[in-house]
């Protein structure tokens, strides 16, 4: 007995002396294109899978193809409804990036009118003629971006198991409206699923 006990603390003082990575904390880099994922829910590898799908969708559209000059846009939002949070405004923002670079989409900055309009209103007051920007000269949009994300989840039923089975659906619909006519000038449906195994001991 006492000699497993000594064992024991040998062991014990050579982890913490060696300091084992066991008892210490690390990071490590990530490369965000990597598709492993942690459970079945939405992650980071769906935005970006979902968000460059419908920019390619979009672009290869006849609605943006070939369309002089670039169509000017403004994003009305994506309705989240799922169950949890989802930051449904990385979605737009990833959009409207690639759109942009892409030269084939003029977007509005609706989020920043007040500051526009504030600094608009200061540089009346407080500027030169030459050095101020010109009142009432803004553009307006044609097109509106909006959609909505959804998901349906399944669980499977209670019995003897030895591991819970997950699967979530996720739809993400988007389309673009004509502010004119309020007619749908384009409309896409980016779709996927993912089923985990989670055992019942763990943590």
């Amino acid at each position: 007995m006492k000699t497993v006990v000594a064992l024991s603390m040998i062991v014990l003082l050579a982890l913490f002396s060696s300091g084992c990575a066991a008892f210490r904390a690390s990071t490590a880099d990530v490369d965000v294109r990597d598709q492993k994922h942690m459970g079945s829910t939405y992650d980071y590898s769906d935005m970006r899978n979902i968000t460059q799908a419908v920019v390619d969708e979009l672009l290869a559209s006849p609605f943006l193809k070939d369309k002089e000059p670039a169509p000017i846009v403004m994003i009305a939002g994506v309705q989240n409804r799922t169950s949890r949070y989802v930051d449904t405004k990385a979605l737009t923002d990833k959009m409207r990036t690639a759109l942009i670079q892409s030269g084939k989409a003029q977007f509005v900055n609706e989020a920043r009118r007040e500051e526009l309009l504030r600094e608009q209103g200061y540089q009346a007051a407080h500027s030169t003629a030459d050095t101020q920007v010109q009142v009432g000269r803004q553009l307006g949009a044609r097109y509106m971006l909006s959609g909505s994300l959804m998901e349906m989840e399944s669980n499977s039923p209670r019995q003897v198991r030895v591991s819970k089975q997950q699967l979530n659906y996720y739809k993400l619909t988007i389309e673009v409206t004509d502010l004119e006519t309020g007619l749908i000038a384009w409309t896409t449906e980016q779709e996927f699923a993912r089923q985990a195994s989670l055992p019942l001991i763990g943590w």
